[in-house]
């Protein structure tokens, strides 16, 4: 019993750790700048939604979530159609190289992207596409797509050879066979694929902020607005920040079964 209540006490206290944060993130968010500069508070004295307003009806701030969520997301379709089939030959079949190549995706995403900053500027400068938001999903799927395909084929492995084999006597073509059976076999690989897709694309700024400028710029890049000659508004920046976290909480929640699964049964 005293075991389980120091579990319970210290779990308390690591949760209690991790909500201080963001329990003061949100208290800023409400303050005007001269009260949060002014002292320490445990709870906004003078509440205001001024600075939720500001980035509600100001288009350059708005427009860097949708910025961002529109390459987050085009980043986790096309890292998902391109890691399915690829995970699929990795975990089915043997050829020549394949263990090599497994290791050459894995080693991608081992170097920082600063490593590829230079190329993809001058790549995407050149044939028309910085600023854009597929450059920016493209970009990030050179890091997304290996670990896809290593998540993946770790569930894939998990797969007995002989479903595959049962649906081709079954006269299931592979395409079929692969949307309609395998695919449901492995959903919740699929969502922890999806779930470190977006967690990746969604916090990464050095490649987003150099890649565009001004009609894909990210919310991350755009919240150094805040900083001028007159000092930092901190208010805003709080409210900002709130708002960044919001998306994530609804994919944790919308894909928690599936991470929980993932975490149980996977490569992970």
């Amino acid at each position: 019993m005293n075991h389980s209540k120091r579990k319970s006490f210290g779990m308390s206290l690591f949760i209690l750790f991790i909500l201080i944060p963001i329990y003061w993130l949100l208290n800023m968010s409400f303050k005007h700048n001269e009260e949060i500069l002014g002292g320490l508070s445990l709870w906004p004295q003078d509440f205001t939604f001024d600075n939720y307003i500001t980035i509600f009806t100001d288009p350059s701030w708005y427009m860097g979530y949708v910025n961002s969520m529109t390459y987050v997301a085009m980043n986790m379709v096309i890292t998902l159609l391109v890691a399915l089939p690829a995970a699929y030959a990795f975990s089915r079949y043997k050829f020549v190289g394949d263990k090599h190549l497994f290791f050459w995706l894995l080693s991608n995403r081992m170097a920082p992207p600063a490593v590829f900053l230079l190329p993809f500027f001058q790549l995407y400068s050149s044939v028309g596409l910085f600023d854009t938001h597929i450059a920016v999903a493209l970009a990030h799927c050179l890091f997304s797509v290996p670990l896809a395909v290593w998540i993946l084929e770790g569930f894939m492995s998990g797969v007995p050879r002989e479903i595959d084999e049962t649906a081709y006597i079954d006269g299931y073509s592979f395409p079929r066979f692969f949307i309609r059976i395998f695919i449901p076999m492995i959903s919740s690989g699929i969502g922890v694929t999806a779930f470190f897709s977006f967690m990746f694309s969604w916090v990464e700024l050095l490649l987003a902020r150099t890649l565009t400028s001004v009609e894909a710029k990210p919310i991350a890049a755009i919240m150094t607005r805040t900083v001028t000659a007159s000092g930092i508004d901190w208010g805003v920046l709080a409210a900002a920040g709130v708002l960044t976290i919001i998306p994530g909480v609804l994919v944790v929640y919308f894909v928690r079964n599936h991470v929980a699964k993932g975490f149980a049964l996977g490569r992970v």
